[in-house]
């Protein structure tokens, strides 16, 4: 058989006793030990659930759990509890092994949360059903008698009557604090007296009937619900004797609040005694616990009965005393307070502000240790608040203030202490910027505004039609709006088309007619719930007569576009060539529209009419002068109806041409080059069109060049030039030739300045054509500094001069050589070498004679001349003849 065997057959009620043999293939064991008596009885079956299950306060963090037994609690293992969070139906086990007894203490809960509780009971069978759920509990510490009061002390005496003052008891067992009784007793006697036989609420009484210079010591107890707590240790030894010093007595209740790393705020009260003049301030002094020196909080004396103190050192431990003054000087200071520990304690938490739901200001502190005895103290400057016209307080698990009427009267410093809680306490500064902050929420909040993505604004269409739209961030189904012009709501009809598209906020109004009536305010309203906004557009004055006459502009420009029309009316162009375009579009034509150019009234003839299908219509005017400046007007029609474009080329007009076109030959202007002429040097610059008009302008060196008898300007339509007669020494130097075309100038200089080398600088053809017989005369100019040395070549080669073949220098820069009566053995190529010490340079002149009577070769010169005697063809290179 296995281990584990079912015995049956047993006569109920009586006892058995048991043992067991193992055997093997070798045989049987020795037999177990013999078990304890066991007595036959019916089955065990699983427990019956436990019955009411009660829950009692404990700790701030515990809760002590009790419940009837099963009916039948023979054979239990013990029992298991568990619990939820009131209202969540989330449980958790408190235990993991089974307790023998039905009470039990629930650790680790949270202070201030509701919990219920179950029970299970368990035996060798299984786990009983749960229990019933315990009523729901909050978790706070026991109802106990509250601790003892401490820090007696006399603020008063008249010799016959003693003023006492003691602080708080440091726990006041769960429950407020009801009162406080005093006993007394005079020294050195043992039994002590009653003074009071009903508790006295405040911590302050007098004690009447006292002897004259005895000494009497006293003690305090304090009671709540839970009954009368342990009394205070005995005073000190109090001698009844009036006082009389000019100065005040000693300030008391010395107590802590805001305790940080470095700082702290110390409170007290008013001295009972002042002395025979008023208080008029306080010093507060304060010093480490183990150290003798006291240092003076404050260098100046204060008015109110608190002190923030700063700078202290963060882990010491700190006593402090208050000594209040008069006229008379200062007074008796205050007994010696407790040590204080400046350092925050963990999960420190302060004031905060803000604003609810239905825009109401508020400051909220919450503090996790309060208990049912606690009670949150709100103060400004650290004065109790008590205005309920101004303030209202509510407390429900955290506390707020709140500020039924916020002004500039509510700014300053607010703090709260919560009692039975060992000190806890924070504070707030309302300053002018919170405040602000604050009451805009409020306003946000009480008078939302719905936000807008755009203000009331306008936009015309083509035919005059104006739309006046406004575009919120969102708007609901159920939003509403309306127009209003001048005060007056306008309604949607033929004339105001309104609507809305709530799935993008805008709202739109169509105006179809524009008129002289419609200026004013015009104003969208709009609501959605609680929120509103309005945004309005004011058209009066100049800024209506700007929106009428864009109305009417689009009128008759959608009336213009009905028949054939300039999509773009008349402007100019400027070619590369320098040509002037005028030029237009034209739309909506059919075959038989009808184009025309006029200028000045007349009509133009043109060698081509435009093809107004391509829409493009232009007029060139290949060389703009002084002459062609008048109006330019060009008319399109049909049975449609007619359209005109006109453009004044004069003024500034005219004037910008120039200048565009000053900006084309500008570009292109070749660089400057010099003839010699009879007359002198003529430097010259060629140009794609040259005008009068156009702002050229010499220099030599910086100067600006007038035309004058010594140096002459003029030109011609390709070619401005500058002409210096007879020059001298004085005429060297650099000259420029500059274009100006509005933005930029063109310039293109040389320099006459000598040290040039050897140059022909005009007057050589490339090739001459001449008749034998004929006298040929070759004449150039030739420049150099220092003067160069000219030799004429025959082929390359010298030749020798006689009565045939003549050479002269004139004026030292006109090189002649002439050959008279040429003949076929002339024919060659001739050359002039012109150089100096700077070098030079060689120019070829190819000469070919034909008979007499032959037809002379056509040749095509670029420029056509007299040599000599007698006409002859020649072709330049690139020089002037």
């Amino acid at each position: 058989i296995s281990p584990r065997y079912a015995v049956f057959d047993l006569a109920e009620g009586k006892s058995y006793v048991f043992r067991v043999l193992s055997a093997n293939k070798h045989g049987i064991s020795e037999p177990s030990e013999i078990t304890p008596p066991i007595q036959a009885q019916e089955t065990i079956g699983v427990p019956s659930a436990p019955g009411r299950v009660l829950a009692t306060r404990n700790t701030k963090t515990s809760v002590v759990v009790q419940w009837d037994k099963p009916k039948h609690e023979e054979d239990l293992f013990g029992y298991y509890i568990d619990t939820s969070v009131a209202g969540t139906n989330h449980w958790e086990p408190c235990n993991h092994k089974p307790i023998k007894y039905n009470r039990f203490v629930v650790h680790g809960l949270t202070t201030g949360e509701n919990y219920i509780f179950r029970v299970k009971a368990a035996n060798a069978v299984g786990v009983s059903e749960n229990s019933q759920e315990s009523e729901a509990i909050t978790v706070q510490a026991a109802l106990t008698c509250p601790s003892h009061p401490y820090g007696i002390t006399l603020l008063n005496c008249d010799g016959h009557s003693m003023t006492l003052g003691w602080k708080l008891p440091k726990f006041s067992g769960g429950s407020p604090v009801l009162g406080y009784y005093i006993d007394k007793r005079e020294a050195h006697h043992h039994n002590w007296h009653e003074v009071n036989s009903s508790p006295v609420k405040e911590r302050i009484y007098t004690v009447e009937d006292l002897t004259e210079n005895s000494f009497y010591e006293f003690k305090v107890a304090a009671t709540n619900l839970a009954g009368i707590g342990l009394p205070s240790d005995p005073s000190e030894h109090f001698m009844c004797k009036a006082w009389t010093m000019p100065e005040p007595g000693p300030a008391y209740d010395l107590t802590f609040c805001e305790v940080r790393n470095t700082s702290l705020v110390l409170l007290w009260k008013a001295p009972v005694y002042s002395g025979n003049s008023p208080i008029t301030g306080y010093f507060v002094d304060y010093k480490e616990v183990d150290s003798e020196e006291w240092t003076t909080a404050n260098e100046k004396q204060i008015s109110h009965c608190y002190l923030k103190v700063n700078d202290l050192h963060g882990g010491k431990t700190y006593v402090f005393k208050v000594r209040a003054v008069n006229k008379a000087g200062i007074g008796k200071s205050s007994d010696i307070s407790e040590p204080v520990l400046i350092e925050a304690r963990p999960g420190t938490k302060e004031i905060t502000a803000d604003v609810d739901e239905e825009g109401n200001i508020y400051l909220a502190f919450d503090c996790p240790e309060v208990t049912e005895a606690s009670d949150f103290t709100w103060c400004k400057s650290c004065e109790e608040i008590t205005d309920l016209d101004k303030f209202n307080v509510e407390t429900t698990g955290d506390s707020k203030l709140y500020f039924k009427n916020p002004d500039k009267m509510d700014l300053g410093t607010y703090s709260v202490a919560v009692s039975d809680t060992d000190g806890i306490s924070s504070s707030f500064k309302m300053d002018e910027k919170e405040l602000e902050r604050l009451m805009t929420l409020s306003r946000d909040i009480k008078n939302p505004t719905i936000p807008l993505k755009s203000e009331l604004a306008y936009e015309m269409f083509d035919k005059g039609e104006v739309r006046f739209w406004v575009q919120a961030e969102s708007l609901s189904p159920n939003a509403s709006f309306r127009f209003v012009v001048n005060d007056k709501e306008v309604v949607n009809s033929d004339r105001h088309r309104i609507k809305c598209d709530y799935s993008n906020g805008i709202i739109e109004m169509l105006m179809d007619q524009f008129t002289i009536e419609n200026e004013g305010t015009y104003t969208v309203q709009i609501e959605d719930g609680n929120a509103k906004n309005q945004s309005s557009l004011v058209l009066i004055g100049d800024a209506f007569k700007a929106v009428l006459a864009e109305a009417e502009l689009q009128r008759k420009e959608y009336l213009r576009k009905q028949g054939p029309h300039f999509l773009e009316y008349l402007y100019w162009e400027v070619t590369e060539d320098c040509e002037v375009l005028l030029i237009c579009k034209v739309a909506n034509t059919k075959k038989e529209t009808f184009f025309k150019w006029y200028k000045d009234g007349s009509g133009l003839e043109v060698k081509e009419l435009p093809d107004l299908q391509k829409g493009v219509c232009q007029l060139t005017i290949p060389r703009l002068s002084k002459k062609n400046q008048g109006e330019y007007k060009a008319t399109v029609s049909d049975d449609r109806g007619q359209d005109v474009t006109t453009l004044d080329i004069s003024g500034k007009v005219f004037d910008d041409i120039i200048l565009a076109m000053s900006r084309v030959i500008g570009k292109s202007a070749s660089p400057l080059k010099v003839h010699c002429t009879p007359e002198g040097i003529r430097l010259q610059c060629f140009l794609k069109y040259y005008a009068d008009e156009m702002k050229a302008n010499w220099y030599q060196k910086e100067s600006k060049v007038s035309s004058g008898e010594k140096m002459k300007i003029g030109g011609s339509e390709e070619v401005a030039w500058l002409q210096i007669c007879e020059p001298t020494e004085k005429d060297k130097g650099k000259y420029t030739f500059e274009i100006f075309d509005g933005k930029e100038s063109h310039k293109r200089m040389i320099d006459l300045s000598g040290q040039d080398r050897g140059k022909v600088i005009g007057g050589l053809p490339d090739v001459v054509t001449i008749m034998e017989g004929k006298t040929l005369n070759l004449t150039c100019s030739v420049f150099g500094n220092p003067d160069p040395e000219v030799v004429w070549l025959w082929n390359d080669k010298k030749f020798e001069l006689n009565e045939h073949y003549l050479v002269s220098m004139e004026h030292g820069n006109v090189a002649s050589f002439t050959i008279k009566g040429v003949s076929s053995e002339d024919s060659g190529k001739y050359s002039i070498n012109v150089k100096n010490k700077y070098g030079g340079e060689t120019v070829d002149v190819t000469v070919s004679v034909y008979k007499h009577g032959e037809e002379m070769p056509d040749i095509k010169p670029s420029q056509v001349g007299y040599y000599g005697s007698d006409p002859a063809s020649a072709k330049t290179n690139g020089k002037t003849p």
